[in-house]
């Protein structure tokens, strides 16, 4: 084909490549952009009070994200667009429309996922929910009904459709005119060189800094911040985390968080510590109770007629009144209870098999001392890789979803708690052999919280009261076993939930929950003030069973009084720290702190940063 090698024809031909690259780039921009305020609408009941000026800052706050997302979406097209010059037009241009339908389908997705899951965790979308549904996908879809995902699934395919066209009418005279431009050498060198220029706005300028989710926090109103956020910058962001833990959270210099995270260790066993049990090796049945909180318990402040039967053995056991939980999903929460080790907020350990091999366990140290295990769950326990934690953690009897008759499996997370307390039970009737350990996980207080109980209007606090139903009837057949004066009975949540639904993540008391001890070996009803959280339970429980803990390297003895006593929770890119006279929350992601109350403010932040600090040094260590 014969070309006019003249100047204006290069020029024309430049301006027409130029064009067709920065259109494509501001393309993605713009769909961004307008993500935010569809958001802002969406969820209008977190936005009551801001005013147009807030949603311009939303947007203007949120556009370095943007940016740096659209350049790394503009990096193939515009590869393509090289290719165009050189081989095969249609074949170049037929790829460019692939990849803008593969990519439609991506942001459909990733927009959706995002709106829907936001109401039930309160952060933007990020790897979280890839790992709960490549683990179990039958059980990561059964917090929500089927009318929802049907509906999910639709919008997602409209959006798809929708992105598509947008694409394909912003380029369709493009793709009529598909002839070799006019001295395609220099064209070329133009396109790649403003391709690399798409480093700057991917990395976020050439500052020391690279561009991350910070840059997107301005305001004290938490849910701006939010919405300023690129739900599909902040999934690559928390992918990227995924392995990188040396590097993650470096507040200060190793030598520092070394020092400040002694001061935070238990301290050597001590005589005065008082015991809570009155033999040396009962039988431990621990009841793992799916998202109860504090706020469902008079005995500790919280709402009466919920879980009625927690507050009966909260008089006749140990009650431990300022415990708190350390994260706010299963996976974490599991690790926390039976490892003493605290959860994370940019990951879970359960993910690394080959991390968690390596954890200390309370089971292990149990089967290590004599005693049997066994463990019951109604639901799948391959999901969030519980099964191999657990096999890690010495338990091999394993009872979950397959064990029980289809007949009883009538939940979506497997079968109800009465069909596993009586599983139990009856287990229990027949001949063991002590001492021994069991562990029940509930799992019929998660959402959706259908349950065969109508006792309250609320669905979360009726679907707790349905559990704690179940707790009473198991407990009261418990003590008619031969069993019961010698065993300690450990009652504690994997974690607690927002209650009221409008509570923040940021708030302290959203992560309270109970800690009871009861059983014939208990010695006598006690209250126990000290702060602790789950990470505690492993050295606590250790020490009264008169077994070595020094390898839970972050669990204290809530009894002995030389300890430092705290409580430690996390959050997606957030944690908090809580003693008797401070309580700190700090944001990582704004790297600001959030609330700072109690008598000796400040006292708690250095601390907190040189834990998570330590926890994540751990963390790539293992």
């Amino acid at each position: 084909m014969h070309h006019s090698l003249t100047k204006k024809g290069f020029s024309v031909n430049m301006k027409k490549q130029l064009y067709i690259f920065i259109r494509t780039y501001l393309l993605f921009v713009v769909v961004f952009i307008i993500q935010k305020p569809l958001f802002m609408w969406y969820y209008h009941g977190l936005f009551t009070d801001v005013n147009p000026a807030d949603y311009l800052q939303v947007m203007l706050h949120g556009l370095p994200l943007d940016l740096s997302i659209a350049g790394y979406l503009s990096v193939i097209p515009a590869l393509l667009q090289i290719v165009s010059l050189w081989l095969l037009p249609h074949f170049a241009q037929g790829a460019r429309r692939v990849y803008f339908a593969l990519i439609s389908l991506v942001m459909a997705t990733v927009f959706v996922s995002d709106m829907a899951l936001y109401s039930y965790w309160g952060f933007r979308l990020d790897s979280t929910p890839l790992f709960y549904f490549f683990s179990s996908p039958k059980d990561a879809l059964a917090s929500v009904g089927i009318g929802i995902v049907i509906a999910g699934f639709a919008i997602m395919a409209v959006l798809t459709v929708l992105f598509y066209l947008l694409f394909f009418q912003c380029f369709a005279k493009e793709y009529r005119d598909m002839r070799i431009p006019l001295k395609r050498g220099r064209v070329s060198i133009v396109l790649l060189l403003v391709t690399a220029a798409l480093f700057i706005p991917i990395r976020g300028g050439f500052s020391v800094s690279t561009m991350n989710i910070s840059r997107a926090y301005f305001s004290e109103k938490m849910s701006l911040n939010h919405a300023a956020i690129n739900p599909m910058f902040s999934l690559l962001e928390s992918v990227s985390r995924e392995s990188d833990f040396k590097n993650q959270y470096r507040f200060m210099e190793a030598d520092k968080a070394d020092a400040l995270f002694q001061e935070m260790k238990d301290a050597g066993a001590a005589d005065s510590i008082p015991q809570l049990f009155n033999q040396k090796r009962p039988n431990v049945v621990f009841i793992i109770l799916e998202s109860f909180m504090s706020k469902t318990m008079t005995s500790l402040k919280g709402l009466p007629d919920v879980a009625v039967n927690m507050d009966k053995f909260a008089e006749e056991g140990v009650l431990f009144t300022n415990f708190y939980a350390n994260s706010f999903r299963t996976d974490r929460g599991l690790v926390a209870i039976l490892s003493g080790y605290p959860a994370q907020p940019t990951t879970s350990i359960m993910k690394y098999p080959r991390k968690t091999e390596n954890l200390p366990s309370i089971p292990r140290s149990l089967k290590a001392n004599g005693y049997n295990l066994q463990y019951y769950y109604g639901g799948d326990a391959n999901f969030t890789n519980m099964r191999s934690y657990l096999v890690s953690t010495g338990i091999n009897d394993i009872v979950s979803d397959k064990d029980f008759p289809i007949t009883e499996r009538l939940s979506k997370w497997g079968a109800h708690d009465h069909v596993v307390f009586n599983r139990m039970i009856a287990d229990l009737l027949k001949e063991q052999k002590e001492p021994f350990m069991k562990i029940l996980q509930t799992s019929s207080s998660h959402e959706p919280y259908e349950v065969p109980y109508h006792k309250l209007s609320n669905p979360y606090l009726n679907s707790v009261a349905y559990a704690d139903s179940c707790l009473g009837r198991f407990i009261a057949q418990f003590k008619q076993t031969k069993w019961w004066k010698n065993s300690v009975v450990v009652l504690v949540p994997d974690h607690a939930r927002r209650y009221p639904d409008n509570l923040s993540d940021f708030a302290i008391e959203r992560y309270q929950i109970p800690l009871i001890l009861i059983g014939g070996a208990v010695k006598q009803p006690t209250k126990v003030s000290v702060y602790a959280s789950q990470i505690d339970l492993a050295a606590t429980l250790l020490s009264q069973l008169q077994m070595k803990h020094d390898e839970f390297a972050f669990s204290k003895n809530i009894m002995n009084p030389a300890s430092p006593h705290f409580a430690y929770f996390t959050f997606p890119n957030m944690f908090g720290m809580v003693t008797e006279d401070n309580a700190v929350v700090f944001n990582c992601e704004g790297n600001k702190v959030v609330s700072d109350t109690g008598r000796a403010t400040g006292k708690n932040l250095e601390k907190g940063k040189a834990f998570l600090q330590k926890l994540y040094d751990d963390l790539a260590a293992r």
